[in-house]
């Protein structure tokens, strides 16, 4: 597995959540405008203000996204590990792990990358450790085959 690449294509998955939300909040404000030229009344002013909520939770989403990418920004993918930290990729016997964000699964080239923060019940567990130890995690004993 090419870390580097990992790592990018976590960053374009970022950059992708961040253009759909931006979108979607764009037409919020379209439709918004447009309701403002053709409503009047009660059912304008409910419309307009659900529009605004929906707007500021858009918004509260991009925020998060955008401190998520700061974070991966500065993470140097390029270094190498020998034990688990933040930043390192994790070969395991259930899969691989990426130490970075949590975002959940993403795909690399058809294979499925878990994308965890550090601070996660089973990052913590892994933190510290390195190819050769394992842990236990739910009933379920995790074996860790490399780390880079």
């Amino acid at each position: 597995m090419n870390k580097e690449e990992i790592h990018q294509t976590v960053v374009a998955h970022l950059n992708n959540r961040i253009e759909r939300l931006q979108a979607i909040l764009q037409d919020t404000f379209e439709a918004t405008a447009n309701d403002s030229k053709s409503s009047a009344g009660d059912k304008h002013e409910t419309a307009t203000a659900m529009a605004q909520l929906e707007q500021e939770k858009l918004t509260h989403q991009i925020n998060e996204f955008l401190q998520l990418r700061e974070i991966i920004s500065k993470i140097n993918p390029s270094l190498k590990h020998t034990t688990i930290e933040h930043g390192s990729l994790v070969e395991t016997n259930n899969g691989w792990y990426y130490l970075s964000l949590g975002l959940g699964a993403v795909n690399y080239n058809n294979t499925v990358i878990f994308c965890m923060n550090p601070l996660a019940p089973i990052g913590q567990l892994l933190k510290g450790k390195k190819a050769g130890d394992s842990i236990l995690f739910n009933d379920k004993n995790t074996s860790i085959v490399s780390v880079c």
